[in-house]
């Protein structure tokens, strides 16, 4: 009996130590970033108490100089009176609408760090309405003319002329036939045929949006391995919907998600020994700054901001991924919701010379009109099994394959191998790096703050020298007339019919920007201001008002007798 007791003992012992070295190695995977650890993100998140700054602490949260703070005041205070002669009538929709839509309401809030938002948006409110468009540029509600570097979240890749033409050519295509649904208009069977080339893989399924199909993709991938979980790499985003956001901005947490860092021997590791991952997600954008989260202005409290792409390790790093989801039977899955066709004809399998098993598009594959797109090896695709005929995968939508965005989608593929399109890949790194380039050496010419750093034409703006203000840059950019989504400076995102003659005007404005932003005094620096000292300072100030939240709401409230 006691050797049974000891032999269990030890069998007890083993079988813990080998689940604690699993579950070490799987943290060890995790980047060592709060948005790599999502869990502790969200709590950390909840703890961060709400505090803004008044007027007279807005202008010196860097401790600058009364002179500096007074450049500053007054910079904001022509701004402001400019902001209201140009943009009237753009700003009064945008405030009587955004009462009524909760989006604006969210944005309006969160377009720079939420201390100094109310000032701003006292002085500097962004009007969210335009009247039209025209080549590279939008027209608002005041006649005012932007060069357009939103890029419509990805979905402007040819221009705004080419999309409004694929639209109402598309809309020709099917009109016989309407919005009948359930059965396929003709485009449908044409689409297939060319996203099969495309992509390099059998068969293809039609959603609504971008996040429908990446959720197929992760249902598809877990109902053929039999697996739970799916991996996703620290700051990707892959729409947002629970599982694929299982951090800051999901309330419930995400219980079958494994976020571990890109471009790491760690995370291959825990793919090779883990029995429970069902597929992989990677998103292409990533390669601009691994491991780190969209580049919004509203996170933008230093100059911390990193990005940089190196083509060739990043292909590296897929390549290997790939070949540890072949050893291990994990679906590898490219979510190309936001960078397809943008990267090159084929994608990134084709940029970077890696095929996934699973492929997702979206946003310009629809011709500008709202559609998401599957595509992927048959064994993955199917919906049922044939030895168990009620086991099935079940994924449905009304407006699947609607018969304009097919339309539209027909054309866009049609005109992705016209000699105009064609002329436009041409050469394209070179084209876009060129361009990064030159203007990098202006800014650098100039001592300005700034530098960009580009994912072929996608952009990201990173800064320099240590401030506090460099989410101030989005209102200069806008007074002198291009257009930022409201994310603000960090992400710019062109469309390719820009010419050497846009880009040379965008150019330019950029830098009279920047020039006016240095001038009126944002970027000044103290002799000892650091990143560090500044995320400091912060945490200090939170600590701060939660100690004064606490302390208010812990004190008695007088009783009231009431006669």
């Amino acid at each position: 009996m006691t050797v049974l007791y000891t032999v269990g003992g030890a069998a007890a012992l083993a079988y813990l130590f080998t689940r604690l070295k699993t579950r070490l190695e799987l943290s060890m995977a995790k980047h060592r970033s709060l948005t790599g650890h999502a869990r502790m993100a969200r709590r950390i998140a909840s703890l961060i108490p709400f505090y803004d700054y008044g007027e007279d602490q807005f202008f010196r949260s860097d401790d600058a100089p009364a002179d500096i703070a007074g450049r500053r005041r007054d910079s904001l205070t022509r701004l402001s009176q400019l902001w209201g002669q140009r943009f009237g009538q753009t700003i009064a929709t945008t405030r009587q609408a955004t009462a009524g839509i909760s989006d604006l309401q969210f944005t309006a809030a969160y377009r720079v760090p939420f201390q100094f938002s109310r000032v701003v948006r006292q002085h500097l409110p962004t009007g969210s309405f335009l009247a039209s468009s025209s080549g590279v540029t939008v027209t608002d509600l005041d006649g005012n003319v932007f060069y357009d570097l939103t890029g419509s979240y990805g979905v402007n890749l040819f221009g705004h002329d080419f999309y409004k033409d694929c639209i109402d050519r598309g809309a020709e295509r099917v009109r016989d036939l309407g919005p009948v649904l359930g059965a396929y208009h003709p485009a449908v069977a044409d689409n297939v045929v060319r996203l099969r080339e495309i992509s390099g893989l059998d068969e293809v399924s039609f959603h609504m949006s971008g996040t429908e199909a990446v959720m197929q993709a992760v249902r598809l991938a877990r109902y053929h391995t039999g697996r739970s979980h799916l991996v996703r790499f620290c700051g990707a985003y892959h729409g947002w919907w629970g599982d694929v956001q299982p951090g800051i901005g999901n309330p419930m947490p995400a219980n079958a998600t494994y976020t571990l860092s890109e471009m790491s021997e760690r995370t291959l590791h825990v793919l090779r020994r883990r029995r429970d991952i069902a597929c992989v997600l990677v998103n292409p954008l990533q390669a601009l700054h691994p491991n780190a989260p969209a580049p919004a202005d509203s996170s933008l409290v230093d100059s911390g901001r990193q990005a940089g792409f190196n083509r060739q390790a990043y292909a590296e790093w897929l390549k290997k991924l790939r070949g540890v989801c072949d050893e291990r039977g994990i679906v590898l899955i490219f979510d190309e919701v936001f960078v397809g066709f943008r990267l090159a004809q084929g994608g990134a399998k084709d940029y970077f010379g890696v095929q996934p098993d699973l492929i997702t598009y979206g946003k310009t594959l629809g011709g500008g009109l709202p559609v998401g797109v599957l595509c992927g090896r048959s064994a993955l695709m199917k919906r049922s099994r044939a030895d168990h005929p009620v086991d099935v995968c079940f994924a449905r939508g009304t407006f699947n394959a609607h018969p304009y965005v097919m339309g539209a989608m027909s054309e866009f593929l049609h005109r992705l191998e016209s000699p105009e399109i064609q002329d436009m890949y041409r050469d394209l790194d070179r084209t876009w790096n060129s361009r990064t380039d030159r203007l990098n050496s202006r800014l650098h010419a100039a001592n300005l703050p700034v530098r960009v750093e580009n994912l072929s034409s996608i952009w990201t703006i990173c800064y320099t020298r240590p401030s506090r203000y460099n989410w101030m840059l989005q209102y200069y950019l806008r007074i002198e007339g291009l257009a930022l989504s409201w994310v603000g400076t960090g992400r710019l995102i062109f469309s390719l019919n820009f010419s050497e003659a846009d880009f040379d005007a965008v150019a330019d404005r950029f830098v009279a920007a920047c020039e006016a932003m240095q001038r009126d005094g944002w970027w000044w620096t103290g002799a000892t201001m650091t990143n560090r000292s500044i995320k400091r300072r912060i945490l200090r100030e939170m600590w701060t008002h939660r100690h004064i939240l606490t302390a208010n709401r812990n004190r008695p409230v007088a009783q009231t007798t009431v006669a």
